[in-house]
């Protein structure tokens, strides 16, 4: 019997040497054989690389992995996309929201209030159904805000995500202008009430609404897939109730854009304090009567929202 042995592998030749048998031992019946790691050590190792090597904040309860200031899911659509589609997404709002009470001016309100108010809320429909799954159709600086103040967003792409709302704001204000000049006034968001009694209705009716996207957006057990129905239908009831007295913006850019391009700025501090300061009280409100996941069903996908 010789005293070395040469196994062949796929991937080369590998020489092992082995002792010469003894009398009376049994022959092994591989003689040079390879370590093989099993399933249970890869898991363990591919565990030990995926914890978490940032700064941790909190740990929910004993056991449970921290969460940290990075911890946010890997973005799989590039920035440039999401500001591309946000930009057009708002665009595509203040155009309708704005056009609506043009035209009802311009024509001795052949809109109405209704219809205002569907223009408005089939906009938001319509935009986030196109958009949501690329930017996350936020339309709203408020919302951007109170959704990375509530973690639901990274804070690092906020001033971009603003910065896009704001100019789609300013060029469609300034595309109507264009287009219904000298009637641009009528898409400019003036209170009909006091100060205190716009800023609280509009305090109030953006808490409506960030309640809501925040159940459709954040929450796994709420029916994501109808989101841009829940959405668009909460701004128009809002309209319905606010729109004579404030004007129902809801949303800075909705304001800001048609004041810049018509040149009035009335009260318009009102518009760019109430609207956050409800979003970030609905959007917290939510998330503290929000079903915790051992209290319910089984949890559905996240959809829209939060990219």
């Amino acid at each position: 019997m010789d005293r070395k042995e040469m196994v062949d592998y796929e991937a080369g030749r590998v020489s092992a040497l082995s002792a010469p048998a003894t009398p009376g031992t049994p022959t092994p019946l591989f003689s040079g054989q390879a370590r093989v790691d099993s399933s249970l050590s890869y898991d363990r190792k591919s565990m030990s690389m995926q914890r978490c090597k940032c700064l941790p904040v909190d740990a929910p309860s004993f056991g449970s992995p921290p969460m940290c200031f990075t911890d946010f899911p890997t973005p799989d659509v590039s920035l440039t996309r999401k500001l591309g589609a946000e930009f057009v997404g708002t665009f595509i709002l203040i155009f309708a929201a704005t056009a609506a009470p043009i035209v009802n001016q311009k024509y001795n309100g052949a809109e109405t209030l209704i219809g205002n108010a569907a223009s408005a809320g089939l906009a938001v429909m319509i935009v986030i159904l196109s958009t949501g799954h690329i930017s996350g159709a936020h339309l709203n600086p408020s919302l951007t805000i109170a959704f990375a103040a509530l973690r639901h967003f990274p804070w690092i792409q906020v001033p971009a995500y603003i910065a896009a709302q704001v100019s789609a704001s300013v060029c469609a204000s300034f595309a109507l202008k264009v287009v219904f000049h000298p009637f641009l006034a009528g898409g400019v968001t003036i209170p009909s009430v006091s100060d205190g009694q716009a800023f609280a209705l509009e305090f109030l009716i953006t808490f409506n609404l960030l309640f809501v996207v925040t159940a459709v957006a954040t929450d796994t057990r709420a029916v994501g897939e109808l989101a841009g129905i829940a959405v668009g239908a909460t701004v128009m009831v809002n309209i319905l109730v606010a729109g004579p007295s404030s004007g129902a913006s809801m949303n800075p850019v909705r304001t800001l854009g048609p004041a810049i391009a018509a040149g009035h700025y009335k009260s318009v501090w009102i518009y760019m304090v109430a609207p956050t300061l409800g979003a970030l009280t609905g959007a917290a409100v939510y998330t503290l009567v929000k079903i915790q996941g051992e209290e319910g069903e089984n949890p559905r996908p996240v959809r829209s929202f939060r990219r």
